[in-house]
């Protein structure tokens, strides 16, 4: 034998490369003209043109190769009258070569598998072929041979390592007739089974053995069909439905082959039984990959007799029916998983995936036709028979595989009606979303946004639907099923053409992936090189228009998502002119409510009255509303957010600038979605003040506005306006705005609830110090016109006076307000009111009783300003916690205060003064009233028995304002581990031991939290678990406001007020039965810790 080229490359050139050859047994050797390097950089620089990197290796392989011009032909000894010089390009195996997805790793290959097929000719003669050179002689001859070879060998390194194991495999690539032919699933069946030695002609075919050879046959066999496909697959000649159809049926030919494997390992004195395996997933809908797990059931039945005596399974003496049966038909199913699944040194098959069996893991491996039938039936949840929607038989007993299907269909088709559909609905997709690995979720073509598990979920979902009443959308594969979805009109034909598109390349890039070494992947690389050869084994001209290419394809799926649910839901109601889209209302009405809207003909008639007609309005909302749709459908109450909706957008009616900023803010319709959807307290603001929309535009909007920068515009507004109820309503307006503000950024998670607390404490402080203001003026205002203080009907205006009404002059008394309770520790929730108490002193020369008058008008001015009804959010000033409570004066002087915290103060009102604080007034005065406070809240010495007062107090208070049929453990406030137990431990301690650690001396409880672990007061652990309670009871305060849009400190024990308040918490809807029994865990180990505190204390 001599070397390799044949006479194709006598017409063609190789450029500059010097000659090379290999001797006639397969070293290599020098070449006649001697060897040496291109000369000059002219055959690199085509190398590097032609797509190859690593020119120096390419050129050495090239010359080992002897694809180079040679001086005389290797084969007969001719002179092929080369042209030294020719464009590398010119010759035929390089340019096919260079025209395969990694150039480098095709020539590799071909050098692997030339050494493979020279090294299997040995002195005793041929091994395991004939050498190389009839290799060369057809790639000579046959430009498809080198195309699917070159195709091959530069996309998958895993078949270019089985060609290097299997030489002789090649003939398979170069026979034109073989690769035209598609072979279909029985004739995959027959070669499989004849690669293990088992008759496909008979029933129940049975391997030769079950040994480690039969294993190895079948994995050559199966990666030889692989071969067979994937040169078809990369040389385009196969569609992308026909692969994956082609890979199914391949698949299921292996579980027959694996079956008759496992029969060979069957003790013959086992009962004879039937046992099919339906394909689930995607090998049930003929849409396989590559390389993938194959979801299977397995479904058995005793054989209705004896098999004759042909090796099958035959009768076992004393043994029969179902019970024995089973037995058996569970080791053969274990000898499929066992076949197919283990690795070899021809590696393995694929996994058997049986997780899809009724009760999963924990369930029987095989069960009886009628077993499976009292199952899904009884237990069977609707993810269930979403996976049921691709069952198929595909080996074994395709009979009684048959009668499986046939019995599962109509479950299958009835699933949407079933109770807790919608709510299993949201749950897998929150699954599906949740599984992304959060670094890989943009690159991940399978689960992350955009890619294939958001396509097949939206088909499914569909079928799911509308499949109860049209069979045509009885599909198992996913093109098929949006083909008839769009044929039936469920969604538009332009739509469902681009998911297909999109889903189509998904697929071809996931195929390419997995191909290159035949693993599961489904993450776009990171290297370049690896996106390079993968772009270029899908036509693409590299990385870059293939990073660009998924992002668009991703996008895309994304918005077809919204569209292809919500899109003909606005056509079916608009009354449009919808020549695709045909939805009845009644099916509109399946939709919604398959998707949770609880009112679906009500919902339907809201986005009827948002979408009908021509006008502009119209027109945009028919836009807006298929992005909006989504975000009503996922939370607890989908109708009320719709119903908002509705509301604020007539309420602002043809505003310009309202649908403008929904159509070109990013998110803001997103947002604006939400937060309506998830707050019934938003969507009362919203609807008194639809202006506060403008909010949602950017999230830089919702950032809180600051104390103070508040506090200058609501004085600019007090000062401003004469009428005092006026500039009330003015300052409460815009506090509305910042309570929309801090919603709305809570809602969406752009502010923690100690944030929330702060800027709310915030909004409130800066609305009493400007209403104090506007009170001031009206009760000086009477005084100077001769009325007294009190006289509420007195005319108050500028003109009452002659003075100039932003001027405040001779008021009888200066007065300041201190800040108590949540107030006072800046931290407020929504339902808060605001704890205060006033202090007032004489001006100069005036009598103490006229300034007390004074004082407490203005008291019952700002009381009244704040608390009147209106649309905005009333402002209700609580001064409980003053001297003798309800029964004292609601202000006093210093003095005053002096004398009765000397001589009357109770145990409890020491404790309140720990959050008193200066908030709004006179601050010289305020400042003077804190010093008086400190002397009573940090005393050098606590009486005796204080604490145990303290404790009796909590107790007796937990008793009378928790009804006794309340269940205590969901009282976020007075319940065990609530708020008033982590307060008040957090509080004993102050007033015991601030006196001597001023550290102690805030009015906030996580703030002196802290600074007690720093004087070793509280270990960190202690601290750690009375942190988390008391954040956990503030968050579930502010999410029962913000869902039901009144105050309230009890978690709902009932849906649908516990789904509201535990989706605005962030519960998925599956899982809102977990927030009472996450708040009672937490409170549990708080209530521990508090009881250690008040016992070392009282000790």
């Amino acid at each position: 034998m001599t070397g390799r080229p044949g006479s194709w490359r006598a017409e063609h050139a190789v450029g500059d490369l010097a000659p090379a050859a290999r001797s006639p047994a397969g070293t290599r050797g020098p070449a006649a003209g001697g060897a040496g390097h291109p000369r000059g950089s002219s055959a690199a620089a085509q190398l590097a043109r032609l797509g190859f990197t690593d020119v120096d290796r390419v050129a050495a392989t090239l010359r080992r190769l002897n694809l180079h011009p040679p001086q005389t032909s290797p084969i007969g000894g001719a002179d092929r009258g080369g042209t030294p010089g020719a464009p590398l390009a010119d010759d035929p195996m390089i340019a096919e070569l260079a025209r395969a997805a990694d150039p480098d790793r095709a020539l590799a290959g071909l050098d692997r598998l030339v050494d493979a097929l020279d090294a299997s000719v040995g002195p005793a003669g041929p091994a395991r072929g004939s050498g190389s050179s009839q290799l060369w002689t057809v790639l000579a001859e046959r430009p498809g041979a080198r195309r699917r070879l070159a195709a091959v060998l530069g996309a998958s390194l895993a078949l270019a390592d089985h060609l290097a194991a299997h030489p002789a495999d090649w003939r398979i690539l170069a026979d034109d007739e073989v690769i035209a032919t598609a072979p279909d699933g029985a004739t995959h069946r027959a070669r499989l089974l004849a690669a293990v030695g088992a008759d496909p002609a008979h029933p129940r075919p049975r391997a030769r053995d079950d040994g480690p050879e039969v294993l190895d046959a079948l994995r050559v066999a199966y990666r030889r069909a692989l071969l067979v496909l994937a040169a078809r697959d990369l040389t385009d000649t196969v569609t992308i439905e026909d692969a994956t159809a082609e890979l199914a049926d391949l698949a299921a030919a292996a579980l027959d082959a694996a079956l008759a494997i496992a029969r060979a390992g069957l003790a013959p004195s086992a009962p004879p039984v039937r046992l099919a395996v339906v394909g689930m997933g995607k090998c049930g809908g003929r849409e396989l990959n590559y390389v993938s797990d194959v979801d299977v059931v397995f479904v058995a039945e005793p054989a209705a007799h004896h098999e004759e005596a042909t090796g099958t399974e035959a009768g076992e003496a004393g043994q029969s029916g179902e019970e024995g049966a089973l037995r058996a038909a569970t080791r053969l199913a274990e000898g499929i998983v066992r076949a197919c699944g283990a690795t070899t040194p021809e590696g393995s098959l694929f996994q058997v995936d049986v997780g899809l069996r009724p009760e999963g893991r924990d369930g029987a491996l095989v069960r009886t036709l009628a077993s499976h039938r009292a199952y899904y039936r009884r237990w069977a949840r609707t993810w269930e028979f979403q996976a049921l929607l691709k069952a198929r038989p595909i080996a074994g007993d395709l009979e009684l595989g048959a009668d499986f299907c046939a019995m599962v269909e109509p479950l299958v088709w009835s699933a949407a009606s079933r109770p807790g559909f919608v709510a299993d609905i949201r749950a897998m997709r929150r699954r599906v979303e949740a599984s992304v690995p959060g670094r890989d979720a943009d690159r991940n073509i399978k689960l992350g946004p955009g890619g294939l598990r958001d396509v097949e979920f939206a088909v499914q979902l569909l079928q799911l639907v509308h499949g109860r009443t049209d069979t045509k959308l009885h599909a198992r594969a996913t093109l098929t099923a949006i083909d008839g979805l769009a044929r039936g009109g469920y969604v538009g034909r332009r739509d469902a053409t681009s998911l297909a598109d999109a889903y189509r390349f998904l697929r071809a890039v996931e195929h390419r992936l997995q191909l290159r070494r035949l693993r599961r992947v489904h993450v776009l690389p990171r290297d370049p090189d690896e996106l390079r050869w993968l772009g270029r084994s899908l036509g693409l001209l590299g990385a870059d228009e293939l990073t660009a290419e998924h992002a668009g394809t991703a996008r895309s799926v994304r918005q077809l998502h919204e569209k292809l649910f919500y899109q003909p839901l606005l056509e079916a109601v608009a009354r449009l002119s919808a020549e695709e889209v045909r939805l009845t209302q009644g099916e509109a009405a399946d939709r919604l409510a398959a998707l949770g809207f609880a009112y679906p003909h009500r919902s339907l008639k809201h986005i009827e009255a948002l979408t009908a007609g021509v006008s502009r309005t119209a027109v945009m909302q028919r836009h807006l509303l298929p992005t909006m749709l989504p975000a009503f459908a996922d939370a607890a109450d989908p109708d009320a957010g719709l119903l908002a909706y509705r509301q604020v957008s007539e309420a602002l009616g043809r505003a310009p600038w309202y649908l403008r900023m929904l159509r070109d803010s990013a998110g803001a319709a997103d947002r604006l979605a939400r937060v309506l959807a998830a707050s019934g307290h938003v969507a009362a603001l919203m609807r008194a003040a639809p202006e506060s929309v403008r909010l949602l535009r950017t999230e830089d909007d919702l950032r809180p506005v600051g104390r103070d920068e508040l506090a200058r515009t609501l004085l600019a507004v007090a000062r401003r306006n004469a009428d005092p109820d006026d500039a009330a309503a003015r300052a409460r307006a815009i506090r509305r705005v910042e309570l929309v503000r801090v919603a709305c950024a809570d809602l969406l998670g752009l502010l923690d609830v100690t944030a929330v607390g702060e800027s709310l404490t915030g909004a409130a402080a800066a609305t009493i110090e400007a209403s104090l203001l506007v009170a001031r003026r009206t009760v000086t205002r009477r005084v100077a016109a001769g009325h007294r203080a009190t006289d509420r009907f007195a005319a108050t205006g500028p003109e009452a006076a002659g003075t100039d009404w932003a001027e405040l002059t001779d008021e009888p008394a200066r007065i300041a307000v201190i800040a108590m309770g949540r107030l006072g520790g800046g931290e407020m929730s929504y339902g808060s009111d605001a704890d205060v108490m006033f202090v007032h002193e004489p001006a100069a020369g005036t009598d103490p009783a006229t300034a007390g008058e004074y004082a407490a008008a203005v008291v019952e001015e700002l009381v009244r300003l704040l608390g009147q009804p209106g649309l905005d959010p009333a402002l209700r000033l609580d001064l409980g916690l003053r001297p003798e409570g309800r029964n004292g004066p609601v202000t006093r002087d210093l003095d005053g205060y002096a004398a009765y915290y000397r001589r009357w103060a109770l145990g409890w009102e020491a404790q309140a003064l720990l959050r008193a604080r200066p908030l709004a007034g006179d601050a010289e005065l305020a400042a003077r009233f804190r010093e008086l406070a400190d002397d009573v809240r940090y005393p050098a010495t606590l009486p005796a028995g204080a604490i145990a007062e303290i404790e009796r107090l909590r107790d007796r208070m937990a008793v009378e304002r928790v009804a006794r049929r309340i269940d205590r453990s969901l009282h976020v406030k007075f319940g065990p581990g609530g708020l008033t137990d982590v307060e008040w431990a957090v509080q004993i301690l102050q007033l015991r031991h601030a006196r001597e650690i001023p550290a102690l001396r805030t009015t906030g409880t996580l703030t002196a939290l802290r600074e007690l672990v720093t004087a070793g007061l509280v270990d960190g652990a202690e601290a750690a678990t009375l942190n988390a309670a008391w954040l956990s009871a503030s968050r579930i305060r502010n999410a029962v406001m913000l869902a039901r849009g009144t105050p309230g400190d009890l978690i709902p024990r009932t849906t649908p007020a516990l789904d509201r308040v535990a989706g605005v918490l962030g519960y998925p809807p599956d899982q809102v039965e977990a927030l009472p029994d996450d708040h009672r865990r937490a409170a549990t180990a708080a209530r521990r810790v508090v009881d250690a505190i008040f016992a070392r204390e009282q000790a």
